[in-house]
């Protein structure tokens, strides 16, 4: 049994958790595919998510390369890939702003090596479909070297890429092997829906809703210590993994409320409309009550002390940057208006993100059943998703700690 101590309180890990957190990696994986519920036509937030916070993961790559040394060969790795075109996006911003570095001192840039590492359930391949062809190598510097591969049919990458299932509250690489790690929008998501959180006959359960948001003190405070144990692992493992001089680039969902039961924007998409519709299929029969009580969505966002109070217990890292961010909706739409069109990005988000969790515990065609009603509910209430629904995220960047 494991145990680490987060200001003042122990956070457990057992032994006997360890077949549930294999049990859900086997599983857990945004949709995958290219169709209508896909994650890759439904990351669209997201992307814009991460493009206002590329200003905080350059400000981290400068201050990498100020400290670190030349060599020629440089490691990345983002951890949660997923299979859409963002990790790409991540990947070629350090591949850029690494090289402008190297240029700038008057040296050649590094050959770069990158990892795209998520659970074995992701769709690593519909990931790699979407992987340029290697650029081929011609003399010059990258600048020259883009500038050939921007005149060619296709579109090229300078860099070297691998894919590394696993999961990454665990140690995925070689010791002192990577320069920057980088996690947008995925260490919020749980290696494990808490135990008590499903014991019926523990003061924790949570009967009734399949959601921390608005769940009871108890509920929440289990929630609470998963994440905190979760983290841990996950900062233990990249501390052994980073090269000294390395960086890393962190950004999840996070609230503004110092109440763990008020989840905000995550508490919207799953706790409301999310909840009302599986309601619906209890109350219809579709869906018995005890099917409903036993699924829970593995996902927590915590505040900005909760974060940092788990860091410094680690001990670790140093805080270079720490910050609670305003993000924008999850629901991407032409015409905030259509409330039909509404209806339907709530119900496809959902779908990307938790679709798979759904089908494998009440199969495919009740979890279809369950996105319709969802989709007929958030399309009532259209006009106040528009509104209210809004992310904060925690972005943060560490360094190894002297």
């Amino acid at each position: 049994m494991a145990m680490a101590s987060v200001k003042g309180e122990n956070v457990t890990v057992s032994a006997a958790a360890a077949p549930r957190m294999k049990k859900l990696a086997s599983m857990l994986c945004m949709k995958g595919g290219n169709g209508d519920g896909s994650y890759l036509n439904n990351s669209q937030a997201q992307a814009l998510h991460a493009r206002r916070m590329l200003h905080f993961l350059e400000e981290t790559l400068d201050a990498m390369m100020e400290r670190s040394s030349s060599d020629k060969l440089f490691t990345a790795a983002d951890l949660g890939c997923s299979c859409g075109s963002n990790s790409l996006f991540i990947v070629d911003v350090i591949v850029r702003r690494v090289s402008e570095a190297y240029e700038s001192r008057g040296r050649d840039a590094p050959e770069f090596q990158v990892f795209f590492s998520d659970l074995p359930s992701n769709d690593f391949n519909t990931l790699f479909q979407l992987l340029p062809p290697l650029l081929a190598p011609v003399a010059g510097s990258l600048e020259e070297c883009l500038a050939a591969g921007e005149g060619a049919a296709t579109a090229t990458r300078p860099y070297h890429a691998a894919g590394v299932p696993g999961t990454f509250y665990g140690r995925l690489f070689p010791g002192e092997s990577i320069d920057v790690f980088t996690s947008t929008f995925s260490l919020h998501w749980l290696s494990q829906v808490p135990e008590e959180v499903g014991d019926s006959a523990s003061p924790a359960y949570n009967g009734g809703r399949v959601f921390v948001h608005r769940a009871t003190e108890a509920v929440a405070a289990a929630y609470k210590r998963q994440f905190q144990a979760d983290l841990a692992r996950f900062l233990r493992s990249r501390a052994r993994e980073m090269k000294r001089g390395g960086a890393m680039f962190l950004a999840c969902l996070g609230r503004s409320s110092g109440d763990p039961a008020d989840q905000g924007g995550a508490g919207l998409l799953f706790g409301t409309h999310f909840q009302d519709a599986w309601d619906d299929l209890v109350q219809e029969g579709v869906v018995e009550g005890e099917k409903r009580d036993s699924f829970n969505i593995p996902v927590y966002a915590p505040s900005l002390q909760e974060f940092r109070d788990v860091v410094r217990a680690d001990g670790a890292f140093a805080i270079d940057r720490l910050e609670l961010v305003r993000g924008g909706s999850p629901l991407v739409v032409d015409r905030p208006d259509d409330t039909a069109e509404v209806g339907r990005a709530m119900a496809n988000s959902c779908k990307a993100v938790a679709g798979v969790l759904v089908d494998a515990h009440i199969g495919e065609r009740r979890g279809a059943q369950l996105f319709e009603r969802l989709e007929r509910r958030a399309a009532r209430h259209a006009r106040e998703l528009v509104e209210k629904m809004h992310f904060f995220h925690v972005v943060c960047s560490l360094s190894l700690a002297p």
